[in-house]
Protein backbone atom coordinates (compact mmCIF):
# COMPACT_ATOMS: atom_id res chain seq x y z
CA UNK A 1 0.00 0.00 0.00
CA UNK A 2 2.92 2.29 0.67
CA UNK A 3 3.39 1.91 -3.17
CA UNK A 4 0.29 2.73 -4.11
CA UNK A 5 0.76 5.90 -1.65
CA UNK A 6 3.57 7.38 -3.52
CA UNK A 7 2.07 6.61 -7.02
CA UNK A 8 -0.69 8.71 -5.71
CA UNK A 9 1.67 11.70 -4.50
CA UNK A 10 3.71 11.60 -7.52
CA UNK A 11 -0.05 11.63 -9.85
CA UNK A 12 -1.14 14.53 -8.19
CA UNK A 13 2.01 16.21 -7.65
CA UNK A 14 0.47 17.00 -3.67
CA UNK A 15 1.70 15.21 -0.92
CA UNK A 16 -0.78 16.05 1.27
CA UNK A 17 -3.72 14.14 3.27
CA UNK A 18 -7.31 16.02 4.08
CA UNK A 19 -8.18 15.15 7.65
CA UNK A 20 -11.69 14.17 7.99
CA UNK A 21 -12.39 15.45 11.27
CA UNK A 22 -15.60 16.48 11.66
CA UNK A 23 -17.28 18.42 14.28
CA UNK A 24 -20.74 19.27 14.22
CA UNK A 25 -19.65 22.69 14.53
CA UNK A 26 -17.75 22.65 11.28
CA UNK A 27 -20.87 22.10 9.59
CA UNK A 28 -22.79 24.57 7.62
CA UNK A 29 -26.16 25.18 9.52
CA UNK A 30 -28.21 24.26 6.23
CA UNK A 31 -27.02 21.32 6.03
CA UNK A 32 -27.71 20.17 9.69
CA UNK A 33 -31.14 21.90 9.73
CA UNK A 34 -31.76 20.22 6.90
CA UNK A 35 -30.75 16.51 8.36
CA UNK A 36 -32.50 17.46 11.51
CA UNK A 37 -36.33 18.07 9.32
CA UNK A 38 -35.64 14.88 8.07
CA UNK A 39 -34.30 12.98 10.45
CA UNK A 40 -34.93 14.84 14.11
CA UNK A 41 -32.33 15.51 16.63
CA UNK A 42 -30.51 12.11 17.18
CA UNK A 43 -27.36 10.38 17.05
CA UNK A 44 -28.34 9.02 13.47
CA UNK A 45 -29.29 12.04 12.22
CA UNK A 46 -25.59 13.17 13.45
CA UNK A 47 -24.02 10.39 11.75
CA UNK A 48 -25.72 10.99 8.88
CA UNK A 49 -24.68 15.37 8.84
CA UNK A 50 -21.42 14.05 9.40
CA UNK A 51 -21.22 11.30 6.12
CA UNK A 52 -22.84 13.78 4.02
CA UNK A 53 -20.26 16.75 5.46
CA UNK A 54 -17.57 14.09 4.60
CA UNK A 55 -18.87 13.56 1.21
CA UNK A 56 -19.27 16.77 -0.31
CA UNK A 57 -15.91 17.42 0.80
CA UNK A 58 -14.35 14.79 -1.31
CA UNK A 59 -16.55 15.18 -3.97
CA UNK A 60 -14.73 18.52 -4.27
CA UNK A 61 -11.20 17.21 -3.76
CA UNK A 62 -10.59 14.02 -4.39
CA UNK A 63 -8.73 14.21 -8.64
CA UNK A 64 -6.66 16.96 -6.09
CA UNK A 65 -5.42 14.68 -3.42
CA UNK A 66 -3.94 11.22 -2.90
CA UNK A 67 -5.00 10.50 0.57
CA UNK A 68 -7.55 11.21 3.54
CA UNK A 69 -7.38 10.70 7.07
CA UNK A 70 -10.78 10.24 9.24
CA UNK A 71 -9.65 10.94 12.82
CA UNK A 72 -12.14 8.34 14.58
CA UNK A 73 -12.63 10.24 17.88
CA UNK A 74 -15.05 12.36 15.79
CA UNK A 75 -16.83 9.55 14.18
CA UNK A 76 -17.18 7.36 18.36
CA UNK A 77 -18.12 10.75 20.34
CA UNK A 78 -21.81 9.77 18.34
CA UNK A 79 -21.90 6.60 19.25
CA UNK A 80 -22.85 3.33 16.62
CA UNK A 81 -24.47 5.87 13.83
CA UNK A 82 -21.01 7.45 13.96
CA UNK A 83 -18.92 3.94 13.56
CA UNK A 84 -21.27 3.60 10.38
CA UNK A 85 -20.68 7.25 9.30
CA UNK A 86 -16.77 6.28 9.71
CA UNK A 87 -17.57 3.44 7.85
CA UNK A 88 -19.54 4.87 5.32
CA UNK A 89 -16.44 7.70 4.99
CA UNK A 90 -14.11 4.53 4.42
CA UNK A 91 -16.06 2.83 1.63
CA UNK A 92 -16.82 6.26 0.02
CA UNK A 93 -13.20 7.50 -0.17
CA UNK A 94 -12.15 4.34 -1.55
CA UNK A 95 -14.98 4.15 -4.61
CA UNK A 96 -12.95 7.59 -4.96
CA UNK A 97 -9.71 6.13 -5.40
CA UNK A 98 -8.07 7.68 -2.38
CA UNK A 99 -6.08 5.87 0.18
CA UNK A 100 -7.35 6.12 3.48
CA UNK A 101 -5.06 6.44 6.95
CA UNK A 102 -7.10 5.64 9.94
CA UNK A 103 -6.37 8.05 12.48
CA UNK A 104 -7.17 4.96 15.35
CA UNK A 105 -4.16 5.81 17.45
CA UNK A 106 -4.35 2.22 19.18
CA UNK A 107 -1.77 0.71 21.47
CA UNK A 108 -2.33 -2.06 23.11
CA UNK A 109 -0.72 -5.95 23.82
CA UNK A 110 -1.24 -9.34 22.53
CA UNK A 111 -4.76 -10.56 21.49
CA UNK A 112 -5.90 -7.13 21.60
CA UNK A 113 -3.04 -5.34 19.50
CA UNK A 114 -4.53 -7.78 16.77
CA UNK A 115 -8.00 -7.08 16.84
CA UNK A 116 -7.46 -3.67 16.54
CA UNK A 117 -5.56 -5.02 13.60
CA UNK A 118 -7.36 -7.28 12.31
CA UNK A 119 -10.58 -4.63 12.53
CA UNK A 120 -9.04 -1.64 10.79
CA UNK A 121 -6.57 -3.38 8.47
CA UNK A 122 -7.50 -6.98 8.04
CA UNK A 123 -10.12 -9.56 7.41
CA UNK A 124 -12.04 -10.87 10.77
CA UNK A 125 -13.13 -14.80 11.00
CA UNK A 126 -16.81 -15.34 10.89
CA UNK A 127 -17.60 -19.26 10.94
CA UNK A 128 -16.45 -20.07 7.69
CA UNK A 129 -16.15 -16.53 6.30
CA UNK A 130 -14.27 -13.53 6.32
CA UNK A 131 -15.05 -9.79 6.37
CA UNK A 132 -13.56 -6.44 6.12
CA UNK A 133 -14.99 -4.87 8.78
CA UNK A 134 -13.22 -1.12 8.11
CA UNK A 135 -10.93 -1.69 5.67
CA UNK A 136 -8.63 1.57 5.78
CA UNK A 137 -5.38 1.27 4.21
CA UNK A 138 -3.16 2.76 6.89
CA UNK A 139 -3.71 3.13 10.75
CA UNK A 140 -2.02 5.06 13.22
CA UNK A 141 -0.54 3.10 16.00
CA UNK A 142 0.79 4.29 19.77
CA UNK A 143 4.38 2.42 20.24
CA UNK A 144 4.87 3.34 23.99
CA UNK A 145 3.77 -0.81 25.27
CA UNK A 146 6.73 -1.90 23.03
CA UNK A 147 7.19 -4.07 20.37
CA UNK A 148 3.84 -6.69 22.31
CA UNK A 149 1.97 -3.95 20.54
CA UNK A 150 3.41 -3.21 17.67
CA UNK A 151 3.77 -6.75 16.00
CA UNK A 152 0.54 -7.81 15.24
CA UNK A 153 0.19 -4.77 12.96
CA UNK A 154 3.40 -5.85 11.28
CA UNK A 155 2.21 -9.49 10.86
CA UNK A 156 -1.49 -7.66 9.44
CA UNK A 157 0.27 -5.48 7.54
CA UNK A 158 2.43 -8.36 5.92
CA UNK A 159 -0.94 -10.54 5.32
CA UNK A 160 -2.66 -7.75 3.33
CA UNK A 161 -0.22 -5.08 1.89
CA UNK A 162 -1.49 -2.34 4.08
CA UNK A 163 0.96 -0.23 6.59
CA UNK A 164 0.48 1.94 9.60
CA UNK A 165 2.03 5.67 10.92
CA UNK A 166 3.82 5.01 14.18
CA UNK A 167 3.25 8.51 16.94
CA UNK A 168 7.18 9.11 17.42
CA UNK A 169 6.77 13.17 17.66
CA UNK A 170 3.42 14.64 18.03
CA UNK A 171 1.98 17.80 17.38
CA UNK A 172 0.41 18.79 21.08
CA UNK A 173 2.08 21.50 22.82
CA UNK A 174 2.40 18.92 26.08
CA UNK A 175 4.12 16.39 24.06
CA UNK A 176 7.60 16.67 25.11
CA UNK A 177 6.34 15.74 28.73
CA UNK A 178 7.00 12.58 27.95
CA UNK A 179 8.52 12.52 24.42
CA UNK A 180 11.77 14.94 24.94
CA UNK A 181 12.65 13.73 27.94
CA UNK A 182 16.23 12.16 28.32
CA UNK A 183 17.56 8.73 28.06
CA UNK A 184 20.79 7.84 27.95
CA UNK A 185 21.30 11.43 27.30
CA UNK A 186 19.16 11.33 24.20
CA UNK A 187 15.71 12.51 23.79
CA UNK A 188 13.07 9.72 23.41
CA UNK A 189 11.64 10.76 19.99
CA UNK A 190 14.82 9.52 18.80
CA UNK A 191 15.30 6.20 20.32
CA UNK A 192 11.08 5.31 18.70
CA UNK A 193 12.41 6.79 15.83
CA UNK A 194 15.54 4.29 15.69
CA UNK A 195 12.92 1.57 16.41
CA UNK A 196 10.39 2.68 13.60
CA UNK A 197 13.19 2.52 10.85
CA UNK A 198 13.94 -1.19 12.61
CA UNK A 199 10.54 -2.54 12.12
CA UNK A 200 10.28 -0.70 8.81
CA UNK A 201 13.20 -3.00 7.93
CA UNK A 202 10.64 -5.87 8.36
CA UNK A 203 8.40 -5.07 5.57
CA UNK A 204 9.86 -2.96 3.21
CA UNK A 205 7.97 -1.48 -0.24
CA UNK A 206 9.69 -0.77 -3.84
CA UNK A 207 11.60 2.39 -2.08
CA UNK A 208 9.87 3.13 1.41
CA UNK A 209 8.60 0.97 4.47
CA UNK A 210 5.00 0.23 4.99
CA UNK A 211 5.90 1.36 8.54
CA UNK A 212 5.72 5.08 8.40
CA UNK A 213 5.91 7.65 11.62
CA UNK A 214 3.79 10.69 13.12
CA UNK A 215 6.08 13.87 13.77
CA UNK A 216 4.43 16.98 13.94
CA UNK A 217 5.09 19.70 11.60
CA UNK A 218 5.00 22.12 14.65
CA UNK A 219 8.75 20.85 15.61
CA UNK A 220 10.52 20.73 12.12
CA UNK A 221 14.00 20.64 13.84
CA UNK A 222 13.10 17.35 15.75
CA UNK A 223 11.71 15.78 11.96
CA UNK A 224 14.85 17.04 10.37
CA UNK A 225 17.41 14.89 13.17
CA UNK A 226 14.62 12.40 12.32
CA UNK A 227 14.13 12.49 8.68
CA UNK A 228 17.90 11.55 9.39
CA UNK A 229 17.44 8.76 11.59
CA UNK A 230 14.87 6.55 9.77
CA UNK A 231 15.50 7.58 5.76
CA UNK A 232 12.99 4.78 4.43
CA UNK A 233 10.28 5.79 7.04
CA UNK A 234 7.39 7.89 5.44
CA UNK A 235 6.40 10.64 7.57
CA UNK A 236 2.87 11.89 8.25
CA UNK A 237 3.07 15.47 9.52
CA UNK A 238 -0.17 17.05 10.87
CA UNK A 239 0.18 20.34 12.87
CA UNK A 240 -0.36 22.23 9.00
CA UNK A 241 -2.43 25.81 8.87
CA UNK A 242 -4.94 25.93 11.98
CA UNK A 243 -1.80 24.41 14.03
CA UNK A 244 0.88 26.82 12.35
CA UNK A 245 2.90 24.62 10.36
CA UNK A 246 3.87 26.09 7.00
CA UNK A 247 5.29 25.01 4.05
CA UNK A 248 8.42 26.69 4.57
CA UNK A 249 8.89 24.68 7.95
CA UNK A 250 8.14 21.46 6.31
CA UNK A 251 11.06 20.79 4.03
CA UNK A 252 13.10 19.03 6.49
CA UNK A 253 10.45 16.19 6.16
CA UNK A 254 10.99 14.83 2.90
CA UNK A 255 13.58 13.74 1.26
CA UNK A 256 15.97 14.55 -1.49
CA UNK A 257 13.95 12.85 -3.71
CA UNK A 258 10.75 15.15 -2.91
CA UNK A 259 9.07 11.98 -1.66
CA UNK A 260 9.57 10.63 1.87
CA UNK A 261 6.68 13.21 3.85
CA UNK A 262 2.48 13.31 3.43
CA UNK A 263 1.09 16.38 5.38
CA UNK A 264 -2.19 16.93 7.01
CA UNK A 265 -4.10 19.36 7.24
CA UNK A 266 -7.67 18.67 8.92
CA UNK A 267 -10.14 21.42 9.56
CA UNK A 268 -7.85 24.25 7.91
CA UNK A 269 -9.84 22.43 4.40
CA UNK A 270 -13.29 21.20 5.97
CA UNK A 271 -13.57 23.88 7.18
CA UNK A 272 -12.17 26.44 5.32
CA UNK A 273 -15.24 28.39 4.12
CA UNK A 274 -15.26 29.94 8.19
CA UNK A 275 -11.82 31.40 7.25
CA UNK A 276 -11.84 35.15 6.25
CA UNK A 277 -9.53 33.83 2.76
CA UNK A 278 -12.33 31.81 1.94
CA UNK A 279 -15.97 33.41 3.21
CA UNK A 280 -16.83 34.32 -0.26
CA UNK A 281 -17.42 31.06 -0.82
CA UNK A 282 -20.14 31.14 1.42
CA UNK A 283 -21.71 27.76 3.40
CA UNK A 284 -23.74 26.57 0.84
CA UNK A 285 -20.35 25.94 -1.10
CA UNK A 286 -18.18 24.93 1.87
CA UNK A 287 -16.98 22.27 -0.59
CA UNK A 288 -15.58 24.64 -3.06
CA UNK A 289 -14.03 26.25 -0.31
CA UNK A 290 -12.25 23.32 0.56
CA UNK A 291 -11.20 22.93 -2.67
CA UNK A 292 -9.78 26.41 -2.98
CA UNK A 293 -7.48 25.57 0.58
CA UNK A 294 -6.27 22.14 -1.49
CA UNK A 295 -4.95 24.24 -3.98
CA UNK A 296 -3.69 27.38 -1.70
CA UNK A 297 -1.62 24.07 0.68
CA UNK A 298 -0.11 22.49 -2.89
CA UNK A 299 1.04 25.71 -3.70
CA UNK A 300 2.16 26.59 -1.09
CA UNK A 301 4.27 22.94 0.08
CA UNK A 302 5.62 22.95 -3.91
CA UNK A 303 6.70 26.66 -3.77
CA UNK A 304 8.61 25.70 0.02
CA UNK A 305 10.35 22.73 -1.82
CA UNK A 306 11.21 23.84 -4.96
CA UNK A 307 13.08 26.95 -3.03
CA UNK A 308 15.11 24.70 -0.44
Amino acid sequence: MINQLINKIKATKAPIVVGLDPMLSYVPEFLKTKVFQEMGESLEAAGEIIFQFNKEIVDNCYDLIPAVKPQIAMYEQFGVPGMEAFAKTVAYCKEKGLVVIGDVKRGDIGSTSEAYAVGHLGQVQVGSKSFTPFGEDFATVNPYLGSDGINPFLSVCKEEKKGIFILVKTSNPSSGEFQDRLIDGRPLYEIVGEKVAQWGEEVMGEEYSYVGAVVGATYPEMGKALRKIMPKTYILVPGYGAQGGKGKDLVHFFNEDGLGAIINSSRGIIAAYKQEAYQAYGEEHFGEAARAAVIDMVTDIKGALESR
